[in-house]
């Protein structure tokens, strides 16, 4: 075995240890056991002697061969003629041959060892793993398989000429595979060579035989195309078949051994070079594997260009062509067949784009396409992939170029005589969608059971559509219907899973005597650690606050809702307006669209001939709900909730024209507790009005908010500082007052001894209206700025300021300018309006059960809106009730 070390090693290596010893030889307690005293150049023969023995012993005792033709960048092939290692720059494309194989025999190996005359080589094991890792691959040279974006390259004037006539722009059939490329083509590993690949300089041929003869070589054809075996000699392979190898080695090394087998296969196989030109997107040269072909390179360069051609690529060898490929037959068909491998020199050349149309419209693929002459009407068709399923397959219009100076359209008939017709070159070829129209449907919609269309047919008429009254009847009412039914249902699920969760555990306590598991899964509370924690999660267990998923107050909303909704009685669906339909129809004269209007009523409930109108194709019925169409009151089916101190309480339907004193009359009257001055009446439409008056209201404070914010106040940091509190204090009114909503209330203007029927207002009835009457309370309440806000028992004989002094009087903050007092039938009084008068002005008032006196606080002056230092106005114009003053303090 040769070992040869250059004079530049040696001084690279002599300058390396001065470098890794000088550090210690400064230092002062190494510098005397340091190699200060040993020259570099002694040192590095003692260290390249041992080495050398270390890498001699093996080959004492070695019985196996491992041969291996050094690469191109080995140091041995400086002064020597090895074979040229594949280049690994940019643009190379590598497709890494695989570890086929041809085995000869499969004879065990024996376990006798070889001749000693043969050759031992220090790197077989080496060589042998990364041979087994990966056949074929240097360790050192790896071809990552990265995708490059392409830039879009820019439209030909073809393509904006196309654009000008269908709107957009179409693309280039067949450039879209191109877009994405990798950036060095690395196909997967272990591709198994084909049979007839032909062997050549720079192929490395995996040889391992075993019997008489234990060998195990990696042979790289030089560039003689000759291999060395030991014993053997010198073998030529060029031009030879892959699938001739194994015979051939098999008659070579037959020649001298005996009794052997052997399997032979490839490594890394050679590199070529090739061309790319003509109108490529990235023309050049390339290095390739001697597997590629030309669409292996085609793709390495990124394709033809926007002015190449895609069905006439030339593969040039020796100035004559030995394949044209055309890409559409790839795309279209699967047909490779006109790939061909390449071999070094090649040449590919992409021609200028020949003959281009373009197909637009409702085909499958539009796109513009490269024609072969004498390319018609069909074919083009089928390479755009036929007729969208919306097409109209009776014509295509055919936009032509005549000698290249005047347009003409044509219109080819979708027949087969039309899909015959040869197009040419510059033709845009649009095929039309089918058009939304319905020759034989009539369309129902509105409030009905199944909209939709409906086939017509001659003498149809509407009772043919609009049998019964059940084709009425809507999905949304169905729907609203089954949910009712399902809500108790619902409920007790709901209820049952809370009173679960409050009275169990993750863990119960002593199942199985294990400990106790809280709701944090696996943490098992200590009561020595954490004793807080033990009593918490124990008062859990009795269904504490802990186990509370929902808050207090929005459960106790949720299930207030739910009950509501459980025995709410309200219609489930809008109503069928009975006196109004119509029907849509266009005339086919004029194109001007009628309306034909006939009463549903008379057709459906009473079946009246004269309404059942003859309908035509393309007529549109609807149908409308009195919701959709605003239909007189007295026609509106109203449901009315009578509650409280009723002799029959519940929920009555309305009858056209009815007012509340009829009404009450009608269900019997008032009970002897019924305290018909503190009567509640309430309406969705005044509550809708109110509450977007108080939404206004709230949105002007907030404006007067900001507007006070940037104001300038006073430089002194107090005066600031109580600027930014009194602020803060209006923004949370501001909050609080979003709470407050408007309850529809509407005040009967009743005297405190209206006890009769007779006494109630003549007010038409709307649906949703509800009139509660209360029993006679027995307290009036007091609110605001007082030291004992509390309800207190109603005296005949006091006053307003006798229920002001039992609470304590005002406090220092209230405002006594403002106290207001609201009715218990919802009027509000304040002192303002009754300051003056003879009996002893407001203080003096006589109250009635159920009033609340109101003492509001004293606002900031000047900082904040004028208008709400006046609650009894606000509380007047929205009609807000006591509970509206607990929710702002």
């Amino acid at each position: 075995m040769i070992f040869e070390i250059t004079s530049s090693e040696i001084i690279m290596s002599e300058k390396l240890i001065s470098e890794r010893c000088k550090p210690r030889a400064e230092s002062s307690e190494l510098a005397g056991s340091c190699c200060a005293g040993v020259p570099a150049r002694a040192m590095l023969r003692w260290i390249v002697t041992a080495l050398f023995g270390l890498l001699a012993l093996p080959g004492l005792g070695w019985a196996q061969t491992t041969l291996h033709t050094p690469m191109a960048d080995d140091p041995q092939c400086l002064d020597r003629d090895c074979p040229p290692a594949p280049g690994t720059y940019e643009g190379t494309v590598d497709p890494a041959p695989g570890n086929a194989r041809n085995q000869a025999g499969t004879v065990p190996r024996p376990a006798e060892a070889m001749p000693n005359d043969t050759v031992s080589d220090n790197n077989s094991n080496n060589d042998e793993q990364d041979q087994s890792a990966e056949p074929g691959r240097h360790p050192k040279r790896s071809f990552p398989l990265k995708t490059d974006a392409v830039p879009e390259a820019p439209p030909n004037e073809f393509q904006e000429f196309v654009a000008t006539s269908v709107g957009r722009r179409l693309p280039i059939y067949g450039h879209s595979l191109f877009d994405r490329v990798p950036t060095t083509f690395a196909p997967i590993d272990r591709i198994p060579v084909t049979d007839d690949y032909r062997i050549g300089p720079g192929d490395e041929i995996l040889i391992r035989a075993w019997g008489q003869i234990d060998l195990d070589g990696k042979l790289v054809v030089d560039r003689e195309g000759q291999v060395f075996l030991p014993k053997v000699g010198t073998l030529s392979v060029a031009g030879l078949k892959y699938q001739q190898l194994p015979e051939y080695f098999r008659s070579a090394i037959g020649r001298v051994f005996r009794n052997f087998d052997l399997t032979v296969s490839l490594g890394r196989l050679r590199s070529v070079q090739v061309f790319v030109v003509g109108q490529a997107r990235r023309p050049g040269s390339y290095t390739v594997s001697s597997l590629s072909t030309l669409v292996n390179t085609l793709f390495a360069s990124g394709g033809p260009s926007a002015s190449g051609s895609m069905r006439r690529i030339q593969l040039k060898r020796n100035n004559s062509v030995v394949s044209e490929f055309d890409f559409y037959d790839l795309l279209l068909k699967g047909d490779k067949s006109k790939d061909a491998r390449l071999l070094p020199g090649d040449v590919i050349y992409i021609p200028p784009s020949g003959p281009s149309i373009a197909i637009a419209g409702s085909v499958n693929v539009p796109a513009i396409y490269e024609l072969r002459e004498g390319t018609t009407l069909g074919s083009a068709v089928e390479m755009a992939g036929g007729l969208a399923t919306t097409a109209d397959g009776q014509k295509a219009t055919v936009e032509r170029i005549e000698n290249h100076n005047t347009r003409w359209v044509e219109e080819f008939p979708l027949d087969a005589q039309g899909l015959e017709r040869v197009l040419k070159d510059g033709d845009v070829v649009r095929i039309f969608s089918l058009s939304p129209r319905y020759q034989n449907a009539v369309t129902l919609r509105g409030n009905v059971a199944h909209p939709g269309r409906t086939e017509w047919h001659s003498g149809m008429r509407l009772k043919d559509v609009i049998t019964n009254q059940d084709a009425l009847v809507t999905r949304d009412y169905w729907r609203a219907t089954n949910w009712v039914a399902n809500a108790g249902e619902r409920d007790d699920q709901q209820i049952s899973r809370d009173y679960w969760r409050a009275t169990n555990p993750v863990g119960n306590p002593g199942e199985r005597g294990g400990p106790q598991m809280t709701r944090e899964y696996g943490r098992v509370p200590n009561p020595v650690a954490n004793p807080g924690e033990h009593n918490d999660e124990r008062d859990g267990a009795r269904g504490g606050p802990q186990f509370e998923r929902r808050p207090t107050s929005e459960k106790a909303a949720t299930e207030a809702t739910t009950a509501k909704l459980r025995n709410q009685i309200a219609l489930n669906a809008p109503e069928i307006n009975w006196d109004y339909a119509v029907i849509q129809r266009l005339s086919p004269q004029d194109l001007t669209t009628r309306l034909i209007p006939f009463n549903l009523g008379k057709l459906v409930l009473q079946g009246d001939e004269q309404s059942n109108l003859a309908l035509e194709p393309g007529d549109v019925i609807t149908i409308f709900s009195q919701n959709d169409l605003d239909v007189p009151l007295e026609k509106r089916s109203k449901f009315v909730r009578l509650e409280g101190e009723f002799r029959t309480a519940g929920v009555y339907q309305a009858e056209p024209g009815e007012t509340v004193r009829h009404l009450a009359a009608r269900v019997g009257g008032f009970t002897q507790n019924a305290y018909l001055y503190g009567a509640e009446f309430t309406r969705e439409s005044v509550r809708a009005d109110q509450q977007k008056g108080l939404d206004q209201l709230i949105e002007k404070l907030e404006e007067d908010i900001s507007r006070n914010a940037m104001a300038p106040s006073g430089v002194n940091p107090d005066e600031l500082a109580d600027n930014r509190a009194k602020l803060e204090a209006q923004r949370q009114l501001v909050e609080k007052l979003r709470e407050v909503k408007a309850t529809g209330r509407v005040v009967l203007d009743l005297t405190p001894n209206s006890t009769a029927v007779a006494d109630l207002p003549e007010i038409a009835l709307e649906d949703g209206d509800r009139f509660v009457v209360p029993y006679r309370p027995s307290t009036v309440e007091m609110l605001g700025a007082v030291y004992n806000k509390n309800s207190f028992l109603y005296r005949r004989e006091a006053r307003l300021d006798d229920y002001l002094k039992r609470a304590g009087g005002p406090t220092r903050d209230a405002d006594t300018s403002r106290m207001f007092v609201i009715r218990a039938d919802g009027s509000v009084l304040s002192k303002q309006s009754v300051k003056g008068l003879w009996n002893g002005g407001f203080a003096s008032l006589r109250l009635m059960p159920g009033d609340a006196i109101v003492v509001p606080e004293r606002l900031n002056r000047g900082s904040f809106l004028k208008g709400l230092r006046d609650w009894s106005q606000v509380f007047s114009q929205f009609a807000l009730g006591a509970a509206a003053i607990r929710v702002i303090q």
